[in-house]
């Protein structure tokens, strides 16, 4: 039967609790993945939808530049209403004058019309180029936010998954203060842990809302369920796999890059289009009128109606216009000069995105590979230490630093995931490849992951009067030899040889070996006496302990308990200091409890 008091840390309920919260934040694994909140963010996007706005407008620019050089049909109508008298005959009379006519005016030479028709057809290059720019921006906002979900998700698992580890570390810790075969110190680590992940717990789920929110305004609505990406996925390397393509496409391809092309060729064009306020205009100019009238003349009852068609050249030659024509070219000319640098610096800064996201590309995979064979050694590492603790050559704050560690890992492991995933879409949008297709790529490495079958059982305690099995493999390589020694039963004075320092076993390692040969037979008995005080604890409720015997060692360093009881002051005070260990343990019987002080000697290797 276990004795009270030295439970472990049960490996079995931290995995439960972990899967226990993964179950809870993967309710909605079938709800939406990246494609279909990216479909929703196309319809509720409110810079997408401003983009698709600017882009309908500017393909308006190419028919209004094609009127320029179709004909103007000018139409126009009147009617008089008269009222008049002629005094000589001395009559009146009242009547409508009526018309109407038709204008053809159709341009001969206008060369600023030719030029801004030139100008629109770049016009609807350049809104194209944008529109195009927004729907990689919006790919790479999306997956940017939907991984921000996910990560943030991740986070708070690892929290709770690492509260959990904590909280039994903690109970341990208590229980084993409770029995005296642990310090107050053990307990104190753990609670001081268990409240900085409480206040973990709470900044996660604060970022959890955050990200949720920034999600929500992209696709209109609160992401409820998002797939998670998988855990044996294998992202692939960019191809080409040359930092110089990649710049070189980037440079020539961005859609950035090409608006700013549009530009400056519709601001070298302005320059001309300017130059043309100079220039006559030549128009073909057709009317077609009738006016319908009346006369006061003699008779007085006459009414003409008169049809006139015409057909003929316009010329329109400017003398001067203030200088406004000269000071607009300069003008054009200037912002000519600001359309080629806007666009040489387009040009850079597409080819540094395109490079910078390739190293945070290849640097993220090999970061990745690094992580996981880190998150398999953090793994060993734990378990080794749970060993040691139950052999005695770990304390509780080496447990905690490797569960720590543990769920560290883990969650940089999923952070380096989502960052390589979206700087890959930051390359190719860089280079302006980015698609739908590579939405659907990435899409593809989303999903819940098949449970597996453990490789192993979960760590069970140690039973009293069992020797723990020689570890191999990395757990062989990651205990302490001290852990392979030492003793096959449990008392309480074996928490106690945790207590010592590891720097204090690496000074004495050296002094250690070079008196092996000669101390070999005082080992041999140290160790038979260490075989014989281990002895059944039961919790003592006030119990003081004895001053040992004296024994042969003269230089034996004793190792107090610092378990707190509730004896007499007076008695304590009066108790004489502890000498070097006795060969057989003294007991107090004062109130039926037995309680058991191990001295160790750090030249005894038998004893550490």
């Amino acid at each position: 039967m276990q004795k009270k008091g030295t439970t472990p840390m049960t490996p079995f309920r931290i995995r439960l609790s972990t899967v226990l919260v993964a179950c809870a934040f993967a309710q909605g694994a079938a709800g939406a993945d990246l494609l279909d909140t990216y479909r929703l963010a196309k319809q509720h996007d409110a810079q997408f939808a401003s983009s698709r706005a600017s882009l309908e407008a500017g393909i308006e620019k190419l028919p209004q530049g094609r009127a320029l050089l179709l004909p103007v049909i000018n139409g126009t109508a009147n009617t008089t209403y008269n009222d008049g008298e002629n005094k000589t005959l001395d009559f009146s009379r009242s009547f409508n004058s009526n018309g109407w006519g038709v204008t053809l005016t159709q341009p001969i030479f206008r060369w600023q019309n030719l030029v801004q028709y030139q100008q629109s057809q770049f016009q609807v290059l350049q809104a194209e180029a944008q529109f195009s720019q927004a729907t990689q921006d919006l790919i790479v906002r999306l997956a940017q936010a939907y991984f921000e979900v996910l990560a943030a998700r991740d986070n708070i698992e690892f929290i709770v998954a690492n509260k959990a580890a904590i909280q039994e570390q903690l109970a341990q810790a208590k229980r084993n203060f409770e029995v005296g075969t642990a310090t107050i110190t053990d307990t104190n680590e753990a609670q001081a842990r268990y409240d900085l992940a409480v206040a973990q717990e709470i900044s996660g789920q604060n970022a959890l809302l955050v990200a949720q929110r920034n999600l929500q305004q992209i696709i209109g609505q609160p992401p409820d369920a998002l797939t998670p990406l998988r855990t044996d996925l294998t992202i692939q390397p960019p191809q080409p796999a040359s930092q110089d393509d990649w710049a070189k496409g980037a440079r020539a391809n961005n859609f950035t890059v090409r608006a700013n092309e549009a530009v400056l060729e519709i601001a070298d064009r302005e320059i001309g289009r300017q130059r043309a306020g100079h220039y006559p205009t030549l128009d073909v100019v057709a009317s077609a009128t009738e006016n319908t009238n009346a006369s006061l003349a003699i008779g007085g009852s006459t009414r003409s109606t008169v049809n006139q068609n015409a057909i003929g050249l316009q010329l329109n030659l400017p003398i001067y216009a203030g200088g406004s024509v000269m000071s607009r070219t300069r003008e054009a000319v200037a912002l000519k000069e600001k359309a080629r640098q806007d666009l040489e610096a387009s040009r850079r800064a597409a080819e540094f995105n395109a490079q910078q996201a390739y190293l945070n590309v290849t640097n993220g995979l090999a970061q990745v590979k690094a992580l996981e064979q880190a998150l398999l050694s953090s793994e060993t590492a734990l378990q080794s230490n749970r060993v040691g603790y139950e052999v005695g050559v770990r304390i509780n704050i080496d447990v905690l630093n490797a569960q720590q560690q543990v769920f560290q890992t883990k969650r940089d492991l999923a952070r380096a995931r989502y960052d390589t995933i979206v700087n890959g879409l930051k390359l190719k949008a860089a280079a302006g490849a980015l698609s739908e297709a590579d939405v659907e790529e990435v899409n593809r490495l989303l999903g819940v992951d098949q449970p597996k079958p453990k490789a192993s059982a979960p760590l069970a305690p140690l039973a009293a009067g069992v020797v723990p099995a020689e570890p191999s493999g990395p757990l062989a390589t990651a205990l302490p030899a001290a852990a392979l020694a030492a003793p096959a039963t449990r008392t309480d004075a074996q928490p106690l040889k945790a207590a010592i320092p590891v720097a204090e076993d690496a000074a004495q390692a050296k002094p250690r070996a070079a008196k092996k040969t000669a101390k070999a037979e005082p080992a041999t008995k140290a160790s038979t006496r260490a075989e014989t005080k281990s002895k059944t604890v039961t919790p003592p409720t006030a119990a003081v302990a004895a001053p040992p015997e004296k024994a042969a060692p003269a230089e034996a360093v004793p190792v107090a308990l610092t378990q707190p009881a509730a004896a007499d002051p007076a008695r304590a005070a009066a108790a004489p200091d502890p000498v070097e260990p006795a060969t057989e343990p003294k007991t107090v019987a004062s109130d039926g409890t037995t309680r058991v002080v191990k001295f160790v000697d750090p030249k005894v290797p038998g004893t550490e």
